[in-house]
């Protein structure tokens, strides 16, 4: 029988998929309902928010500080001073006192042991103000520079809270839960926290995607205090249900401004429903952009926010920086020679950023084919070769890196000295993580940058950076500021423009005609806008019409390239064919010029082209093609042409002062009468045109 399909509101039988209405239609499958997602799978999607408030959660300790004596005892006078000092600023409730020195942070004995073993000497200033915050039980939001110790300043208290928790089972999920953006940051925390957590047998375990899954899935299983993850893999896990996070009572976002610009902050807001809404949550970042606020107003609860330095953007002051402006074609060569005098210091570890991942294997082979220890690092390398090539550089067996913005972030080698920036990045904040590469832990270094005219969009921010950390900026910086500042240079005209001061080649055009907008040498060396069309005036716009560019022969520099307007093709008589000497057909024909002219601008060899008064070859002008001669046909003077060329040959009024070498005929031209004309000497056989040759002796 047939079924029967829903009535429809004008009383009408819905047709079934399938042919359910019909006689023997056999029903069919339900129509599918309505795509209302994106295209693909969206992450986290296949995860439900926990209903916190009908789930009784025990009860956790999460406020473990005991204020140092010599802290207490601090005065205020000394608290405000030491923090103007180090550029401290605070916003918030009952906030702790800093601690100015280990001991006064009351940490375990094997924590004071390790902090010995690294040979710290002070706390930082993030460190200072962190852990009294982060022990209290507190949530926080930490703003410092790169390589101001904000690793160590959330991992120690993260060894207390998980001290004073009641042991892992299996099959429970982690304490602690690090969330990083790139592996390499992922693992560079794991071994901190290895580190610390060794005497203590505080386990951990890296989450991080391009690596097998089995041994991670392996030691989550088994149970671990600590968990290091990025936003990507750990989704995974948790939609595979492999690990649950209600255990997680310390929770810490680092580099939170960098998870948010690779797009991680859907896999961050469904991590985080997963987890107890009454856990200590820390926020680290280097900048303090409204993405991050709101970031923190949705996660934290009553926070404190701890400011190192300036709120906008800042590099490191400890920091040399040094920009060279130079055009994108003069780079390698630059790199190279920076090189030569890099290799020479004492330290001499050096990172290297290109843009793309194909600029970077292209530096490494040209380096290593020069002789320099090189290696690189980029997305493309499989998790092993990360590892190697990282172990290479700092072990100091490759001390020179290349590597694109992958490692900008977070990569912690104490001992970087130099920086190299190949490509300028597309922004002033990858700028200041890539330099902050060096100078960690209190450190100095040294950062170079190229920057081209293609970059000149970014001039104004890298002139704010370098004058906020009291740099050198070069002048050159100002006028491609200035020039990006105009509102003709905009779009796809800027990879043609030049470097303040530099010289045009010769006969280079620096615009086209189909461009509105023109470019102008300045008194100053520099360029100014020039709002007209080509230049019909070839000694205009630093540039020559098309019909006066100079011969590809011309290399004499002496020479001005720019001449005045010559007469087109056309317009001459008939004898000129288009060049300029009224009574040449094509190039000069003084007898003692061989080649090039110091005087003119022109070709000044007799290749190819005959006098007008002959029609043919060399000879008198009756001659309309070889000259009879029984002897055959006299070759000039070898001193009075282009070298070795066949058909190059002067007039029958150098007759008398030419001599001529005698050949035999070629073999591939047997029995072939010679050309030429009257002289002195016997009989040059016959040459095919523009053929080049060693006269025989």
């Amino acid at each position: 029988m047939a079924y029967r399909g829903p009535r429809t509101e004008y009383g009408q039988q819905q047709q079934q998929p399938g042919g359910g209405a019909q006689w023997r239609g056999g029903g069919g499958r339900p129509p599918a309902p309505p795509r209302t997602a994106l295209k693909g799978k969206q992450p986290g999607s296949t995860l439900r928010k926990p209903d916190w408030d009908r789930i009784q959660l025990p009860p956790f300790q999460k406020n473990f500080y005991r204020e140092h004596e010599a802290t207490a005892n601090r005065s205020e006078e000394e608290i405000e001073q030491h923090r103007k000092q180090h550029e401290i600023t605070l916003q918030g409730r009952d906030i702790p006192r800093p601690i100015l020195t280990f001991s006064e942070g009351c940490f375990p004995d094997y924590c004071m042991k390790m902090i010995e073993a690294q040979n710290y000497s002070d706390p930082t200033a993030i460190q200072c103000q962190g852990w009294p915050i982060a022990l209290s039980g507190r949530d926080m939001v930490g703003i410092a520079q790169t390589g101001s110790g904000k690793t160590l300043a959330y991992i120690l208290p993260a060894m207390v809270h998980i001290t004073h928790q009641p042991y892992i089972q299996r099959g429970e999920g982690p304490v602690a839960l690090v969330l990083a953006p790139t592996r390499e940051l992922a693992q560079q925390i794991q071994q901190v926290a290895s580190d610390f957590g060794r005497a203590s047998r505080i386990r951990n375990t890296c989450v991080f995607g391009g690596a097998p899954k089995g041994s991670q899935l392996r030691d989550l299983e088994r149970g671990v205090e600590i968990c290091i993850a990025t936003p990507g893999r750990l989704i995974d896990f948790l939609e595979a249900g492999k690990v649950n996070l209600r255990r997680c009572t310390y929770l810490v976002l680092d580099e939170a401004d960098r998870m948010l610009d690779m797009g991680f902050e859907p896999q961050i807001r469904k991590i985080v429903e997963q987890i107890r809404p009454d856990c200590q949550t820390l926020m680290w970042s280097a900048t303090w952009p409204k993405e991050v606020r709101a970031l923190a107003e949705d996660f934290l609860t009553d926070y404190i926010q701890v400011n190192i330095g300036a709120l906008q953007l800042c590099a490191n002051h400890r920091i040399l920086q040094i920009v060279d402006v130079c055009q994108e074609s003069d780079k390698e060569n630059k790199l190279l020679e920076l090189h030569k005098e890099i290799i020479n210091e004492q330290d001499n570890k050096t990172l290297i950023f290109a843009e793309t991942k194909k600029k970077v294997d292209e530096l490494t082979r040209r380096m290593r084919r020069n002789g320099w220890p090189s290696i690189c690092i980029h997305g493309d390398k499989s998790q092993s070769e990360r590892d190697w090539v990282l172990n290479e550089f700092r072990s100091g067996r490759s001390p020179i890196l290349v590597a694109t913005d992958v490692a900008a972030r977070g990569l912690d080698v104490d001992d970087i000295r130099f920086v190299i920036n190949y490509d300028y990045p597309h922004c002033s904040e990858d700028y200041i993580h890539r330099i902050g590469r060096t100078a960690r832990s209190n450190k100095t270094g040294t950062a170079y940058t190229f920057f081209t005219p293609n970059n000149m969009k970014q001039a104004k921010e890298l002139i704010s950076v370098l004058k906020e950390a009291n740099q050198v900026v070069n002048p050159k910086l100002y006028e491609i500021a200035d020039m990006a500042r105009s509102s003709s240079f905009t779009g796809r005209n800027t990879r043609r423009y030049r470097t303040p001061g530099q010289p045009l080649n010769t006969g280079e055009n620096t615009d086209r005609p189909r461009y509105g907008n023109a470019l102008q040498r300045s008194n100053n060396g520099g360029f100014r806008a020039q709002n007209n069309t080509f230049g019909r005036n070839p000694s205009q716009n630093g540039f020559v019409s098309r019909p006066q560019q100079t011969s590809p022969f011309n290399r004499n520099l002496t020479q001005n390239a720019y001449k005045p307007a010559q007469p087109s093709y056309g317009t001459a008589t008939p004898t000129q064919n288009g060049y300029n000497k009224p009574a040449q057909n094509g190039y000069t024909n003084a007898p003692p010029q061989n080649g090039y002219k110091s005087t003119q601008n022109s070709y000044s060899g007799t290749n190819a082209y005959s006098k007008p008064a002959q029609n043919g070859y060399g000879g008198s002008p009756s001659q309309t093609g070889f000259a009879k001669q029984a002897g055959g046909f006299k070759r000039q003077a070898g001193n009075q042409v282009a070298p070795y060329l066949a058909n190059g040959y002067r007039g029958s009024h150098q007759a008398a002062t030419q001599q001529c070498y005698v050949g035999a005929p070629p073999p591939m031209f047997p029995g072939m009468g010679a050309y030429g004309q009257y002289g002195q000497g016997g009989a040059t056989p016959y040459m095919p045109p523009n053929l080049y040759y060693q006269v025989p002796a």
